[in-house]
């Protein structure tokens, strides 16, 4: 199994494309969404994540949740789930990625104390394109050289600042991406889904 994920949205413009084209690849993947840009117009997009058979899950927008205590962090995350689940109506899974990965010992404490599964990625897994502009050649065959079971990939559908980021490579990836790993014979599956048997790896992501 190899577990796509999706970063940073929902996007008004960039998630809807992303999941067109999981549709059309017949595949499901898990978004990692950033509390704010979870509103009024991102929430019917956040629906059909949870309609189409996606995992649904917490991301953050800063890397000073490290600092926080832990009851403060358990607190935040139960905050963001109601506030998913209240716009969208259903509850996000117990998987949290924090924000470029920064974690800290009491992150950890709090994601006990809060039920959460602190959730990384694979090495090199990232959509991170150096100074040039992200784009499926250039992302799709670093991946594929990465992959192997259990392997998470990110990519960004979004951005931490700007909720209209464009992304259009997110979605022209899944087209690339999907294919050629089922072709190595990989299946793809959610992180909701499979959050005890990804948990151990996940925790050594970067």
């Amino acid at each position: 199994a190899v577990y796509l994920t999706f970063d940073d949205g929902p996007n008004p413009t960039a998630t809807p494309q992303v999941l067109d084209a999981l549709a059309r690849q017949r595949a499901r993947a898990t978004f990692f969404l950033i509390g704010k840009h979870v509103t009024g117009e991102t929430a019917p997009i956040v629906r059909r994540m949870f309609d189409e058979g996606h995992g649904v899950a917490l991301h953050s927008d800063n890397r000073w949740l490290m600092l926080r205590s832990p009851a403060a962090l358990a607190g935040h995350l139960g905050d963001l789930a109601g506030r998913v689940e209240l716009l969208s109506g259903v509850r996000p899974c117990a998987a949290f990625r924090p924000h470029a990965g920064a974690r800290s010992p009491s992150m950890l404490q709090g994601l006990r104390q809060a039920g959460f599964h602190l959730i990384g990625w694979g090495f090199f897994g990232w959509d991170w394109n150096g100074v040039r502009r992200p784009s499926a050649a250039a992302i799709v065959p670093r991946l594929l050289r990465r992959a192997s079971d259990g392997f998470i990939v990110v990519v960004h559908d979004g951005h931490h600042e700007d909720p209209r980021a464009p992304r259009g490579y997110a979605a022209e990836t899944v087209d690339v991406l999907v294919p050629a790993l089922r072709d190595r014979g990989f299946e793809l599956r959610t992180i909701c889904e499979d959050l005890g048997a990804v948990d151990a790896a996940a925790r050594g992501g970067d």
